[in-house]
Formats: structure tokens, C-alpha cells, sequence
């Protein structure tokens, strides 16, 4: 007498389960960018084409939810990127920027407002050490209290070969990226209690400068030790200090940076052959802010399209 088998489970249909594979060197541009005047402050609306800050593709799952995050240069670019990521991740968001950039934050924080998440506005200049502290305590006042903290803001300007640019000019730089990053963490820390995350934007140019972006690239070193230094110091108190360094990303400035010929190649000298976008980044400060990443202090993560640090 023969024993019945065994039913065989039917396999699932994975039809509907799978994520087509999209090629890197095609997902965005891949030729070049059209020349630009290089004025400053760049805009979302005066940028060419105009960049991708996850607007109707990213999809939050509640990896932020009830965080209160400030980002400046949360107006365009990365930042907006960051600020709608982490809106729909469930962060309540303020936002620092120019003056002259309130369009571009009025559109992001518009974006948080879609996600049902809080958005506060906070207008004015980083290079200012009191207006650094004013932001930090409308911050907390207003979106009751503060545990991610996004130093993205930074400006950089095309220089001549021999350096030949003004003190006015350098202390621009130095105070935009680095005295606004030490002045914003100083007032920021005792507000943030453990599990908090502060998340630091350098770059490329930290490890591989480029001449004509000699006093920003500086910054930009300076900022990976900050961050090194930072998350020795600030792991006895439970706080992660990491920081993204992105490659080439397209946006408002790179056109805004004095580049006329380098444009029409911006980016084609990574690995996959053009420039990102401020989407692709969003991932990145998603991770870092999430417990998915509660043991990762210290580090830098490069979002470069393979160039290497």
C-alpha cells in the first residue's frame, strides 16, 4: 500500500512582488548641463533642468516617526530632498534658509505639509553666531524639542588659479560651513537627549579637492574631523554624529557656482558617468537618523556615483 505523498506547496507568484532592475548610468541625465550665469543664491525655479528631490517617487515606511528635525539649507536641493524624506518617514521638520531663498522654502515646507507633518520656517543668515542660536531655540519652542540635526547649508564659489579672491569672500565660506556647523552644534546639544543624531554634509572635495574650489574644499576636510571628533565626544551622551559626502549632485548651486565650461561635463568623471540627483541622498540622512543605524557613529558615507574618498 503506497503512502500519499506529501502536498507540495503552491510557490507564491512573485510577479507583483518584484523591483525592476533599473540601470544606474540611465536612471537620470546622463549628458551634461547648459551653462549658467553663476549668480548667487541659486533657485530651484531658475535651475535647468530642474533636479529631483524625491517629490513623487520617495515613500516613507515610519522610520522617523514623532523626530523633530532641523536641516538648514533645507529651502532646495539636497536639503529639500532630506526634508521630504524625512517628512514622510513621520518628522516633524524647520527648516533654515536665506532670505532671498524663501520661494524654494515655502515649496519644501509645503511638501512636509503634504506628508501631515509640521513645518516652521526660519528665515535669516547662519553667519550670524546670534541668529545660529535663535534658530536652535525657535527649534525646540516651536516643534518641542530637537533630535536631528542636519548641517547641509554650505556655499561655494569658482576661484581663479592663483587664489586671488577677497577676505570678504573667504570669511563668506568659512563662516557659512564651518563656523555655522560649530555655532549650531554648541547651541544644539544640550537640547538633544539621547538616541538623537546629528548628520553633517561634506563632500567629495573633502578628500579630493578640486583648485578652483580651494577655500570650500577646506571647509569641507575640516567637517570630516568635526564629525570624527564629534562622535568620539558625543557617544558617552548617546549621540550618533555621521555625516554624507556626496559626489557631483545637480543643484540650484552648481549652476550658481561660476562654472560655464564645466557644466556641459558636470559629473560625467564618476564611475557611472553623470551627475546625481538630490534624491538619490535622501536615503543616505534617512539611514543615519533611523535606528537601522544605531551602531554607526563616526563615519561618512559616500554617495559619489563610485568616484572613491
Amino acid at each position: 500500500m503506497s503512502t500519499p505523498s506529501t502536498p507540495r506547496r503552491a510557490r507564491p507568484s512573485l510577479a507583483k512582488m518584484d523591483t525592476p532592475l533599473i540601470d544606474p548610468r540611465d536612471k537620470y541625465r546622463s549628458e551634461g548641463f547648459p551653462p549658467a550665469d553663476g549668480t548667487q543664491p541659486g533657485l530651484t525655479s531658475e535651475t535647468t533642468p530642474r533636479p529631483d528631490h524625491g517629490e513623487s517617487t520617495y515613500a516613507g515606511s515610519g522610520r522617523l516617526q514623532g523626530r523633530r528635525a532641523l536641516i538648514t539649507g533645507g529651502d532646495s536641493g539636497i536639503g529639500r530632498a532630506v526634508a521630504i524624506a524625512y517628512a514622510r518617514e513621520g518628522a516633524d521638520v524647520a527648516l533654515s534658509y536665506l532670505d532671498e531663498e524663501r520661494s524654494d522654502a515655502e515649496d519644501t515646507a509645503e511638501w512636509v505639509r503634504r506628508a501631515d507633518r509640521t513645518a516652521v520656517l526660519l528665515p535669516g543668515d547662519i553667519t550670524d553666531e546670534g541668529h545660529c542660536a535663535r534658530i536652535i531655540a525657535d527649534t525646540v519652542e516651536q516643534l518641542g524639542g530637537l533630535d536631528l540635526l542636519v548641517l547641509n547649508a554650505a556655499y561655494q564659489k569658482s576661484r581663479a588659479e592663483d587664489a586671488r579672491f577677497s577676505t570678504e569672500e573667504f570669511d563668506r565660506v568659512m563662516k557659512t560651513n564651518l563656523y555655522a556647523a560649530f555655532w549650531l552644534t554648541r547651541e544644539a546639544l544640550p537640547h538633544m537627549p539621547p538616541g538623537s543624531s546629528l548628520i553633517v554634509t561634506t563632500s567629495i572635495q573633502g578628500f579630493d579637492p578640486s583648485p578652483d574650489l580651494l577655500d570650500y574644499a577646506m571647509t569641507k576636510a575640516a567637517l570630516v574631523s568635526f564629525v570624527e571628533a564629534l562622535a568620539d565626544q558625543q557617544g558617552a551622551n548617546g549621540i550618533r554624529v555621521n555625516g554624507v559626502a556626496p559626489g557631483p549632485i545637480w543643484t540650484p548651486l552648481i549652476p550658481a557656482t561660476g562654472w560655464p565650461d564645466k557644466l556641459p561635463v558636470f559629473g560625467e568623471n564618476t564611475a557611472l558617468g553623470r551627475a546625481g540627483q538630490p534624491a538619490e541622498l535622501a536615503g543616505a540622512y534617512v539611514y543615519l537618523a533611523s535606528e537601522d543605524a544605531s551602531y554607526t557613529s563616526g563615519a561618512i558615507l559616500p554617495v559619489t556615483g563610485g568616484r572613491h574618498l
